[in-house]
Formats: structure tokens, C-alpha cells, sequence
């Protein structure tokens, strides 16, 4: 059985040998975020899967702005220690 997500990244991909790596996931919400890990630390994101089809193009790109979206809103919260809600009104990045 095929699981829900599969996410192909490169952890240190500065270094001369890079490895690619795949993690696995049935829960839509666990994929995004582990993409926001990979986001934050910087990891080349090389593939996405969706039940075994590679997703690409606006979908793949869709999938990277919510992560992002989401590390710009919780950054902005702690930096100007204000809700979600202010977030949202001022800079127009979700919850």
C-alpha cells in the first residue's frame, strides 16, 4: 500500500555528496509540516508525491507557500509578540 505523501529532500545540500532522503506520511497535515521543517532548515526539497503521482507545478508551489505562509506568520508573532489575528490584518499571512 502506497502512503498518502511522500516528500524526496536533500538535508545538507552543500555538501559535495548529498543524499536524498524520502519521508512518509498518510496525514496531509504532518506532510505540511515536515515541509516547514525542511523550509527552515534550509534542505533542498526535490520531489513531493501524492499517492504515488509527483505533484508539480502550481500544486507544488501551493504546498511551499502554506509552509512558508505559516513560518512567516509564527516568525512576525514572536518577533512583534502579537496574535494571529494582527498577523493576518497587518500582513495578510494566515493563522
Amino acid at each position: 500500500m502506497l502512503n498518502k505523501f511522500a516528500i524526496d529532500y536533500i538535508a545538507f545540500p552543500h555538501h559535495s555528496h548529498g543524499r536524498t532522503f524520502t519521508h512518509f506520511t498518510d496525514d496531509p497535515i504532518e506532510a505540511e509540516d515536515f515541509l516547514i521543517s525542511l523550509l527552515a532548515a534550509r534542505a533542498r526539497i526535490t520531489a513531493i508525491r501524492h499517492d504515488g503521482a509527483p505533484i508539480s507545478g502550481h500544486p507544488f508551489d501551493r504546498l511551499l507557500k502554506v509552509a512558508a505562509d505559516r513560518i512567516a506568520s509564527a516568525l512576525l508573532r514572536e518577533s512583534l509578540s502579537i496574535d494571529s489575528v494582527q498577523v493576518k490584518d497587518r500582513f495578510g499571512f494566515s493563522a
